[in-house]
């Protein structure tokens, strides 16, 4: 992959948030569709119409437990006065070979079970007394209880109309008909629905791979005992957690030390198993900000403008950015700054959407909408910048959560939505009308 915008570098260009999405989606294309399992499809984006091959129902089967019966043996049937019928056998689900029901005569059906040949309705089993020569039953016995069953004679309470209690064969779909649209996400009834019509396999774009990686030589892995000056490594966590959300197979890389050189070996190794690459921290102007010394001068020998572009953007937070491609198949990555706020909402508004590219999704934005800001005091923002807000939205209304600090990792677990200030905005008194980003 490549990239198919101009890339505008330097250390005193500042990208704007629109260009730096841009300048992403421009490189990410979807993934090559692949025949898959049914099971293994479950969130892939189908590329192919589905047609079925056979009608659901394939044939007319009885939607009640009861007897199939003629209409004319049965009308005028009543309590006082039943119709009874002789009973010449079973009809179950699966079965083969279906007895015939001629006049004056009823077969025990079961749900599900084909109609049998010379009937033309189902009168439910609590019409009728279950054979047993008494009043109404509630149900039928157990077959290996009451073996005879089957035979012998039924009093019938009620009448039944021509094709009562009868499913129609092809009265769910048809054989022809589209079952599902190229496009569409297969989720569990969509699953369901291409296993009843006979499909074991269908075609489409596979769930992108994403590893997720964080670098820091303070970082510490949950459960180990932490040192001077070191804390736990949470941004990979959430970020793989969001990826996965976002519909991608997301695998993550415990914390890379401040070293450039193992960096670059760990990226190299884990290219075998990505489409996208995810790393954060280490993407401002420190000395130890290793991502960027490892990556500033990695290209493809052979791809013109490819490597990393370590950039700075017009927001907060997340003004250290960095893209490009790397390796032999040009697999995109994407460098996220290390502030664990700065990071998760670079991530939804630069890395979910590369996700849901390359899933071949159409939709592949969060949802907007306008809300009423409630807040005790006015919003500052800095001139020329888009900032991000923490926010919890409800019935049309956003209340900010914590601070704009970019490490405030508790305000943002309690945040469902993000509040956008433009650039020309410093700030905003309550009462207005701000743009919010559904997270939920």
């Amino acid at each position: 992959m490549s990239s198919a915008a101009t890339r505008v570098t330097g250390q005193d260009h500042l990208w704007s948030v629109t260009e730096h999405l841009e300048d992403i989606l421009a490189t990410v294309r979807p993934l090559e569709p692949i025949e898959l399992q049914l099971l293994d499809a479950q969130g892939c984006v189908l590329v192919e119409d589905v047609t079925v091959p056979v009608s659901l129902p394939p044939f007319d089967n009885s939607s009640m437990d009861g007897y199939a019966v003629r209409v004319a043996d049965v009308a005028g049937a009543s309590q006082e006065y039943p119709a009874v019928l002789t009973v010449v056998g079973d009809v179950a689900a699966g079965q083969g070979e279906q007895p015939h029901v001629g006049p004056g005569e009823a077969a025990r059906i079961m749900t599900g079970a084909p109609l049998p040949p010379g009937a033309e309705a189902v009168v439910p089993v609590e019409w009728t007394d279950g054979g047993l020569g008494e009043g109404p039953v509630s149900g039928m016995r157990a077959r290996s209880a009451a073996p005879d069953g089957a035979s012998g004679q039924v009093h019938v309470h009620r009448p039944a109309e021509a094709r009562a209690h009868v499913r129609a064969k092809g009265s769910d779909v048809k054989a022809g008909d589209r079952a599902l649209e190229a496009g569409t996400i297969l989720g569990p009834p969509q699953i369901g629905l291409l296993a009843a019509i006979g499909r074991g396999t269908v075609r489409v774009r596979p769930r992108p791979r994403v590893v997720v990686l964080s670098t820091g030589s303070e970082l510490v892995q949950p459960d180990e005992p932490l040192g001077s000056g070191q804390i736990y490594d949470s941004n990979s966590f959430a970020l793989c957690a969001a990826a996965r959300e976002a519909g991608a197979i997301a695998y993550r890389v415990g914390a890379v030390a401040d070293d450039a050189e193992t960096l670059r070996a760990t990226i190299e190794d884990q290219l075998i198993r990505a489409d996208l690459l995810v790393t954060t921290g280490g993407v401002s102007v420190g000395a130890y900000d290793v991502v960027k010394e490892a990556l500033s001068s990695v290209g493809d020998e052979d791809e013109e403008g490819s490597g990393i572009d370590f950039r700075k953007l017009a927001m907060q937070p997340g003004k250290p950015q960095g893209f490009g491609t790397i390796g032999p198949e040009h697999t995109p990555l994407l460098a996220l700054p290390g502030n664990p706020v700065s990071s998760y909402v670079s991530f939804e508004l630069f890395v979910r959407p590369a996700i849901r590219t390359l899933s071949g999704l159409g939709d592949i934005h969060r949802p907007t909408t306008r809300a009423t800001l409630e807040t005790d005091k006015a919003l500052t923002s800095p001139d020329g910048r888009r900032q991000f807000l923490r926010g919890r939205y409800a019935d049309g209304k956003v209340t900010p959560v914590g601070g704009a600090g970019s490490h405030l990792v508790a305000a943002l677990a309690h945040a469902d939505a993000l509040i956008v200030v433009p650039e020309d905005v410093t700030s905003v008194e309550p009462g207005t009308e701000v743009e919010v980003v559904l997270l939920g």
